[in-house]
C-alpha cells in the first residue's frame, strides 16, 4: 500500500470521527480549554494565604496589593470560565484571560522562562482559537443573509492561534541521542509544521491530540504523587496547561484550519 493510499484511508478515518463527534466536539474543546483556568482559579482559592503571601515577599508590594492580585485571579479565571461555558460574552471572557496570562507571566517572573513562557503563548494561541469560533457563531445568527467570505480578522486570528499553540510541542522536545527521542522529535516537528501552514490540517491535529493526551496522562500523572509533596503541584499545573493546549487543538480539527492556510488555498487550485 503507497503512502498517499495510506494517507487518504487515515484521513477518512478523520473525517469518520468528525461526523460522529462533531456536536460534541466544540463543547469537550471549550471544557479543555479553560480547564487550566478552572483548576488555577480553585487553587487561588485554597491556597489564599500562600499565594498571597508569595506574591508580598516577592514583589514587596504589601498585603493590600498582594490581596487585590489573588482575587483579581481567582475571580477573572473563574468568571471567564463560566461565560466560556454558558456561550455568554464569550470575546470579554477571553479578553479578560488574555488579561491573566500577561499578568502571570510578570507576576511569576514566566517572562524570563522560555519553556514556561511559550507555554503561555500557546494557551494565548488557545484563546485566539475560542474568538475566531465566537466569531463563527455571532455570523451564525444571521442565517440566510448573503456574505462575502469569511472575515480577514478571523482568518487572521486562526493562524495565530495555529501558529501559538505549535509552542507547545517546542517544550516537548527531548534532546538527546537514543533512537525513540530522535523519532519523536521528528514525528513531534512535523505535525506541528503541518497544523502550523495548514496543510492536512485536522489529521495532523487530531494525530497532535492523540499523541499529547498519551504524553500527558503518562508524564503529568499527579493522582500518584501524594497531595503534600511539591512535585503534586508542579505536575498539577503541568497536566492542565497541556490539557488546555489538547482544547485549543480539538478546536483546530473542529473550526478546520481557516483561510489562510494551504488547505483553503489548495481548493483554489
Amino acid at each position: 500500500m503507497g503512502q498517499e493510499e495510506l494517507m487518504s484511508q487515515a484521513e477518512d478515518v478523520a473525517d469518520q470521527f468528525l461526523r460522529v463527534t462533531k456536536q460534541y466536539l466544540p463543547h469537550l474543546a471549550r471544557l479543555c480549554l479553560i480547564s487550566t483556568f478552572l483548576e488555577d482559579g480553585i487553587r487561588m482559592w485554597f491556597q489564599w494565604n500562600e499565594q498571597r503571601d508569595y506574591i508580598e515577599a516577592t514583589w514587596s508590594c504589601g498585603y493590600f496589593l498582594a490581596t487585590c492580585f489573588v482575587l483579581l485571579n481567582l475571580t477573572g479565571q473563574l468568571g471567564g470560565c463560566v461565560l466560556i461555558l454558558s456561550r455568554n460574552f464569550v470575546q470579554y471572557a477571553c479578553f479578560g484571560l488574555f488579561g491573566i496570562i500577561a499578568l502571570q507571566t510578570v507576576a511569576y517572573s514566566i517572562l524570563w522562562d522560555v519553556k514556561f513562557l511559550m507555554r503561555n503563548l500557546a494557551l494565548g494561541g488557545g484563546l485566539l482559537l475560542l474568538l475566531a469560533e465566537s466569531r463563527s457563531e455571532g455570523k451564525s445568527m444571521f442565517a440566510g443573509v448573503p456574505s462575502m467570505g469569511e472575515s480577514s480578522p478571523k482568518q487572521y486570528m486562526q493562524l495565530g492561534g495555529r501558529v501559538l499553540l505549535v509552542l507547545m510541542f517546542m517544550t516537548l522536545l527531548h534532546f538527546d541521542p537514543s533512537f525513540f527521542s530522535v523519532l519523536q522529535n521528528m514525528v513531534g516537528t512535523a505535525l506541528i509544521i503541518l497544523v502550523a501552514i495548514g496543510f492536512k490540517t485536522k489529521l495532523a491535529a487530531l494525530t497532535l491530540v492523540i499523541w499529547l493526551l498519551a504524553i500527558n496522562v503518562y508524564f503529568n500523572a499527579f493522582w500518584t504523587v501524594p497531595t503534600y509533596k511539591p512535585m503534586h503541584d508542579f505536575l498539577k499545573y503541568d497536566f492542565f496547561q497541556t490539557t488546555s493546549v489538547i482544547g485549543g487543538l480539538l478546536l483546530v480539527v473542529a473550526l478546520g484550519p481557516g483561510g489562510v492556510s494551504m488547505d483553503e488555498k489548495k481548493k483554489e487550485w
